[in-house]
This record gives structure tokens, C-alpha cells and sequence, in this order.
């Protein structure tokens, strides 16, 4: 009986396997063919390139965008960005519409109206690295500028590898004037901004930053955040205004916490409330602290520290530092996010609207408190 099967299974495998043979190669050469057409369906796909991580430099003016993230109903950064992509033929339809297929993330998130002078995005691409720039800035606006690319590990991902995040807030000087004395001629005092100087620098340390954002609980462990530094410079003039430029860098931030600390800075030099609102604003009291407008924010720096050590040892990839880049940051900083701040101060009255707002906060605390509820913008 044994020997019969044994006939058997070997009389089978002569007159079935030959087939069962061609037809598993039709089937690896099929998954072959399909990966392919992957990179040869659209025009700018090249079979001799596979795909590979990359770390777009980018820049915009956030005056008419709801912020960086794409969200469908609403004109985003993300969502030109991407149209460009498909327009370039560097990305699918269905790939724009799921970017996690192409492994796309942004370094940071940015509200409505936020600019950004260096904006990091990493994706994977299937293309020649060097016809990028080109082929994306051809179908962008002109107020988003890819600057320059750079191939990055497989690993790569530009929001967990970032160590820090340089953000800066530029506003008309006269926000820092007495209250009822707001005024374009105003020119700010060296007393004054030596207070608004050390007031800022209440901020660095290690600190729970849940009065400065919203839907966050004291003992949510998110709250808790990293300042390395908060400064500001000399004062420049511009279209018969005058304008200080204040930086502040971070391991990361939450919505709308630079633009609270601002505006609480503002608040204590022109004498509304104490400084010790600050440390105040630490404790698990909920207080109601002021926002500034989001005209003046702007994303300066996004940094990599630990990854370009880690590339500079193994010797494969350049590290993301962007020396190369900076004429260009520089010429469009100058041509598309400052004017954008200065007429948006000078006829949209973005400050001096808010100032009289803020004339009327009260900074007390909140009793019953409930989140708040607002949107990412």
C-alpha cells in the first residue's frame, strides 16, 4: 500500500509539476511586472530609481492658508503642497489622498495665518532627486517654495528625529506702550524692552504650559514643556513703523503657546498684570491668559541635531543643515513673509485690534473648569 502512494506521488509530480512550476513563475513575474508599473505608471516614474527617503527644506506665507496640516474643506499648506506633488507626476492620486503611503510627515504643524522660513517634510519619492525642486516649484504658488532636498536614512521621520524647534514672533513696538497710548509714531524706551527682555526669559526651564494652550489638564504629563531660550532684538523700522523681532527655541510646542506667552510678556510691560502671573500660570490654577495675533509667528528653524551626528559618523547622508539654502531662505523671508507682517500691521491693524481687546482681560481664574474646545488652525 505504501509503495503504490509512493508511485503515485512521484507519477503525479512527472505529469502536474512542470505546470505547477510555469505557473508560480508566471506569478513572480507578474508581482515583478506590478512593481514595475509602480514606478512606470506616470511619466516622471523612472524604473531605475527606486524609492527613497528625502527631506524637502520649505517655505510659505501663511496669510490666506488655515494652517500647515491639509484639511479638505480649507486652502492648507499640505493641500497645494500635495496637489503639486501630483501635478509633478512625483506621487499618485490615491498616495496624496493617504500620504502615510508615501511615509509623509511634517516637522511641524502651524496655525492659520503662521508662516514658516524652514519647514522640513520628509516623504518617499520614486524619482530623480535632482529634478524635484524644479517640478514641485513649477505647480506651487509663489508663496510656497521648495528650497533644496536632501536623500535621508530609511528610518528618517522629520517630526520624531527633530531635537528642537526655533519659532520667532515679530510685532509693532508700540503693543508695548502704556495702555490708551497704542500709536504707529511710537518708538519703545531701552527700559522697556530690558523688561519685556527679562520677562521673556521667565519662561526657560522646564515648565507645565497647560494655562497656555487649550483642551490640556495640569496633569496631562503633555503639558509639560522644554524652553532653551526666549529673546528678543534690537528694534527695526519699516514702512514708518517700528518692530521687534522676539525668538524663542523649544523641544516642541503645543497650539497656540508661543502666542500666549507673548502676549502675557506684552501684558506685564505695560504694566496690566505682575510678572509673577508667569510662575503663576505654572500651578494647577486655570487662568484666563491672553493670545496675540497669529499674523507675526513665524516657524524659523526646525533642528536635527542627533541625526546629523548619527549621519555624519556613518558617512552615508548629508546632514540636515541647510547651509546652501540660506540666500534663498533669506531672499524669500524678505520678498513674502516680512511684508506680509508689516502691511498686515499697517492696514489690517492685526496688533492694534487685539490690543484693544486685550485692554479689557481680566486674567482671572477659571472656576468649573472644562477644556476648551478649538480647531487646529
Amino acid at each position: 500500500m505504501a509503495i503504490s502512494s509512493v508511485v503515485l506521488s512521484r507519477s503525479f509530480f512527472v505529469r502536474h509539476g512542470r505546470r505547477f512550476l510555469c505557473s508560480a513563475a508566471s506569478k513572480a513575474a507578474a508581482i515583478t511586472l506590478e512593481g514595475a508599473d509602480e514606478c512606470l505608471e506616470s511619466p516622471k516614474f523612472d524604473a531605475k530609481y527606486r524609492r527613497k527617503k528625502v527631506a524637502l527644506l520649505m517655505g510659505y506665507s501663511g496669510e490666506g492658508f488655515h494652517g500647515m496640516q491639509r484639511n479638505m474643506d480649507m486652502r492648507t499648506i499640505e493641500g497645494e503642497f500635495f496637489k503639486a506633488l501630483h501635478k509633478a507626476d512625483l506621487a499618485r492620486e490615491e498616495e496624496c489622498n493617504e500620504p502615510w503611503k508615501i511615509k509623509f510627515q511634517r516637522a511641524s504643524r502651524t496655525d492659520k495665518n503662521v508662516s514658516a522660513a524652514k519647514q522640513v517634510v520628509s516623504l518617499s519619492l520614486c524619482t530623480d532627486p535632482g529634478e524635484v525642486l524644479a517640478q514641485l516649484n513649477t505647480h506651487l504658488p509663489p508663496e510656497i517654495r521648495i528650497f533644496g532636498l536632501r536623500r535621508a536614512t530609511n528610518t528618517f521621520d522629520s517630526q520624531k528625529n527633530c531635537d528642537a524647534r526655533t519659532y520667532s514672533y515679530t510685532f509693532p513696538s508700540f503693543a508695548l506702550s502704556p495702555v490708551g497710548c497704542e500709536d504707529e509714531s511710537f518708538r519703545v524706551t531701552p527700559e522697556m524692552l530690558d523688561k519685556f527682555s527679562k520677562t521673556l526669559k521667565l519662561y526657560k526651564g522646564f515648565h507645565n504650559f497647560h494655562n497656555f494652550t487649550c483642551d490640556k489638564h495640569f496633569v496631562d504629563p503633555s503639558s509639560n514643556r522644554f524652553i532653551i531660550s526666549f529673546e528678543c532684538f534690537e528694534p527695526f523700522g519699516a514702512d514708518g513703523m517700528e518692530f521687534i523681532e522676539c525668538q524663542v527655541k523649544g523641544n516642541s510646542f503645543m497650539m497656540h503657546q508661543i502666542r500666549r506667552m507673548v502676549a502675557v510678556a506684552i501684558s506685564v510691560v505695560k504694566g496690566m498684570v505682575e510678572p509673577e502671573i508667569i510662575n503663576k500660570a505654572y500651578t494647577e490654577l486655570r487662568l484666563n491668559l491672553p493670545m496675540a495675533p497669529g499674523l507675526g509667528l513665524i516657524l524659523q528653524e526646525v533642528h536635527y541635531d542627533k541625526y546629523n551626528k548619527t549621519v555624519k559618523k556613518l558617512g552615508f547622508h548629508e546632514p540636515l543643515t541647510w547651509e546652501a539654502e540660506e540666500e534663498a531662505v533669506a531672499k524669500f523671508k524678505k520678498d513674502f513673509i516680512l511684508p506680509t507682517i508689516i502691511d498686515g500691521e499697517k492696514n489690517g491693524k492685526s496688533m492694534l485690534n487685539w490690543i484693544t481687546t486685550l485692554a479689557m482681560h481680566t486674567f482671572e481664574e477659571k472656576v468649573n473648569f472644562e477644556p476648551e474646545k478649538s480647531n487646529q488652525s
